[in-house]
């Protein structure tokens, strides 16, 4: 990959984080600083893959009077605003069963999203989730880290490409987001390997630097990023001392630098 090769991100933040307004001001940021495609969690108490970082966003939010009526609202406005950028609501399956897969499934898809991505849905006991999204044009993406078993694999990408989902998402390490990833031997090789299956794959978990990005790009649709812009937005939103302006344009500002500065050329 040349330096002027493109460099797609997946920018992800929380919805209702810090509050409704701020998060869609993230958003704005995030698509000004280059942001490819865009994922909205919808934020959860009791997350199975989340980090310190995005728990403390979850909390916040909830406290802050998050409902999925408001979450849904959020993915329409910016449906609307940014038409061309491919939106993706992440949750949890225990936000779908709340009102049933086919209610939340059809919001969705009113709202204008893209697909889902919800880790705790897998493929062979997903309750009719997949079925039901590829029944309203939705793209269920499936989640595969590195360690998991090849024929386990085998059976889910066959199993997506009976019905050609394209759409897979490598979280590139076990645990839990936030912990800085290394790119080692083992996550580039099961990259490298996926990446030649003819598959749109998102990857990330700990992703932060500019170097990291350049390094899986050659490999991926889009790399996601979401710890480390959730601490973007925290640190515009919170500063520890007074800056000019207005938290809309502070946070706006900050997250479109430092998407900016993960995907610009050296």
């Amino acid at each position: 990959m040349t330096a002027d090769s493109p460099k797609k991100l997946m920018c992800h933040l929380v919805a209702g984080y810090p509050t409704m307004e701020l998060s869609f001001q993230a958003a704005l940021g995030m698509v000004e600083g280059g942001a490819s495609y865009l994922e909205v969690q919808f934020p959860f108490s009791d997350p199975t893959a989340d980090g310190p970082r995005i728990q403390e966003a979850c909390v916040q939010a909830l406290e802050g009077g998050f409902t999925l009526e408001k979450g849904f609202q959020l993915v329409g406005n910016l449906a609307q605003t940014f038409p061309t950028v491919p939106l993706f609501i992440m949750s949890y399956a225990s936000l779908l069963y709340r009102r049933g897969i086919p209610w939340f499934l059809d919001q969705a898809q009113e709202a204008g999203a893209k697909g889902l991505i919800v880790p705790d849905l897998p493929f062979d006991q997903d309750e009719g989730y997949y079925q039901a999204a590829w029944d309203r044009g939705l793209h269920p993406v499936s989640v595969v880290v590195p360690t998991m078993d090849p024929g386990r694999l085998d059976q889910l990408l066959s199993f997506l490409r009976g019905h050609g989902e394209p759409y897979v998402y490598v979280a590139l390490r076990t645990g839990i987001t936030g912990d800085p990833t290394r790119l080692s031997d083992e996550n580039l090789s099961f990259l490298k390997s996926l990446a030649t299956k003819g598959l749109k794959l998102v990857a990330g978990f700990g992703i932060s630097s500019r170097e990291q990005v350049e390094a899986l790009s050659p490999y991926v649709e889009a790399v996601v990023v979401g710890s480390y812009l959730v601490g973007i937005i925290r640190e515009a939103a919170f500063p520890s001392k007074s800056s000019e302006g207005g938290k809309d344009a502070l946070v706006k500002r900050a997250v479109a630098a430092a998407v900016s500065g993960l995907i610009q050329s050296r």
